[in-house]
């Protein structure tokens, strides 16, 4: 299983990160004279998120109807890992777990999506900023959200946890729902003011495939609808692929800016000495899909290009997941990692000269999710989590559902708002229970048993939950138990019985709640104060 029992610098394995205390400081200390020697030679680092794009739309993962040549260089020149993971399905929480490096639980009220995020998380951008790096971003950083750490006297009243902001060069899109911001370009104007003899860490976030998109944008583009994919959970019609190619023109709209950055790079002679990591927050923006605890929802692209550090063409299958990425640029760029980053460098499975399983101890990986969106209700409780957790590995998807009785989609009455409004949802909303096509409506939105069990070998759009099923008894009573077991080890108050505060964490758009639940005396803020004290 994945080791979070020690803290790692320049590969060498150093004492327990349960106590992180003198020992290991001592050996980080004794190590300074190799920060010094590393300087120098620390590598530029380039990274690359969509907001909310399948790994499956991707020509390196066999996407055959989006095409990706940006991304797909990036794998054909460095590595492609096969089994990377989001650890939570939404937005604000898988981007904060990216840049604490930290689980998802692990984050208090960033565990959930829209939070009023904590000044006390540290990361990793602006850690490498104190070590010397130039630090910046474009587009989408963390969010949504508000970050309590802005300080007008550091000059961060417009900043944010991915970097300082480069977002003044806009250009026309070509498709209605596509955003003006021009992220290549302002990368490029980031590298224009930075010095020459400084690193730099820059995070490339489009706001792209997120919804809306412009309807029917896919005949505008001249698509054919005969090539796109369709899977399994939901129905085969024109409705669904007009849909999908219309998130397919967004997909390749990211993958451009992928194109250009390089070329960027390139053009400064600046590609070979920068670790260039592309991926996406999570799935695509359908049913079933963004925010729910189901193989496309979590499972994410990943690829990495690193000049001759990187032996091009491997594909790597250990078990990644986003806690782990900021103590793997800290190792890479030579930086202590603090204390409160408990995810595990992945610099040996960029490194390695062969493919397949580098570490046989990365052979799984944790899920989990509270509260995404508001409108879920339980009794008097308003915006409410759907709490679970679940455990990944080569053959199954096992899930733990805590409160099966809450729709895990928000309420039906109040609008399904944890799934963004879209053809496709509108589509299934409009089936009836008298509909042969009725099934697919319940698999997006209808309320889950307490254990899911899924064959990510037969069946990997987890359609058939084989919880029910005798034979897999025994399997899941050990993936609980492992499951159960490292949550516990990592703190997670929902299996220490102090999952409820979750539920009472404040999300941010209490106006917008207020209307929602007609509650004008509805003050969130309040009521955690007065169950949980400020």
């Amino acid at each position: 299983m994945q080791n979070f029992s020690h803290c790692t610098l320049f590969g060498r394995r150093l004492y327990p990160v349960e106590s992180r205390t003198a020992p290991c400081w001592i050996a980080v200390f004794l190590l300074i004279s190799s920060f010094c020697l590393q300087a120098a030679d620390r590598p530029n680092i380039l990274f690359i998120i969509a907001d909310d794009a399948s790994r499956d739309s991707f020509g390196a993962y066999g996407s055959t109807y989006v095409k990706t040549p940006g991304f797909d260089r990036i794998a054909k020149e460095g590595v492609l890992f096969t089994q990377a993971y989001n650890c939570n399905p939404k937005c604000a929480p898988a981007r904060a777990c990216l840049l604490t490096g930290r689980y998802s639980w692990q984050l208090e009220e960033s565990c959930n999506h829209n939070p009023f995020m904590s000044e006390k998380w540290k990361f990793y951008p602006w850690l490498l900023e104190e070590s010397g790096y130039s630090i910046g971003y474009t587009g989408k950083g963390w969010g949504p959200g508000i970050w309590k750490g802005q300080d007008a006297s550091r000059s961060m009243d417009k900043a944010n946890p991915a970097g300082r902001p480069f977002n003044e060069i806009s250009k026309k899109p070509p498709y209605q729902g596509i955003s003006s911001v021009d992220y290549a370009a302002n990368f490029e104007a980031f590298l224009n003011q930075a010095a020459e003899d400084q690193p730099f860490c820059f995070w490339l976030g489009t706001k792209e495939p997120h919804r809306g998109y412009g309807l029917d944008n896919w005949k505008l583009d001249g698509r054919d609808l005969s090539e796109v994919t369709v899977p399994d959970y939901f129905p085969d019609n024109e409705t669904i692929r007009g849909d999908l190619a219309d998130y397919a023109i967004e997909v390749e709209w990211f993958d451009t800016h992928i194109v250009r950055a390089l070329a960027h790079l390139e053009k400064k002679g600046l590609l070979e000495n920068t670790l260039i990591i592309a991926t996406s927050d999570h799935g695509m923006p359908f049913p079933r899909v963004k925010g729910q605890i189901y193989d496309d929802g979590f499972h994410v692209p990943f690829a990495a290009r690193w000049g001759e550090k990187i032996k091009p063409g491997r594909t790597v299958t250990d078990f990644i997941t986003f806690p782990d990425l900021a103590p793997t640029l800290m190792e890479i760029a030579g930086v202590p990692a603090p204390g409160q980053m408990t995810g595990q460098s992945f610099l040996p499975q960029l490194v390695a000269q062969n493919s397949g399983r580098i570490d046989p101890d990365r052979s799984f990986t944790l899920l989990g999710k509270e509260r995404h969106d508001i409108g879920r209700t339980d009794g008097e409780l308003l915006s409410v989590a759907y709490p679970a957790r679940a455990i990944r590995n080569d053959d199954f998807l096992y899930v733990r559902n805590f409160a099966p009785h809450r729709w895990p989609g928000c309420d039906p009455e109040l609008g399904l708002l944890n799934c963004d409004n879209s053809p496709t949802k509108s589509y299934l909303t409009g089936l009836t229970k008298d509909s042969p096509e009725y099934h697919y409506y319940e698999k997006a939105f209808g309320k889950r048993p307490g254990e899911e069990l899924y064959d990510m070998q037969a069946d990997p759009d987890c359609v058939t939950n084989l919880a029910g099923n005798p034979q897999y008894r025994e399997t899941m009573a050990a993936l609980w138990a492992q499951l159960e077991s490292s949550l516990k080890a990592q703190g997670d108050p929902r299996v220490l019985g102090k999952g409820d505060i979750f539920d009472f964490y404040p999300n941010r758009n209490i106006s917008r709640q207020q209307k929602l639940y007609n509650r004008p005396d509805y003050d969130p803020v309040k009521i955690f104060e007065e169950k949980y004290g400020k």
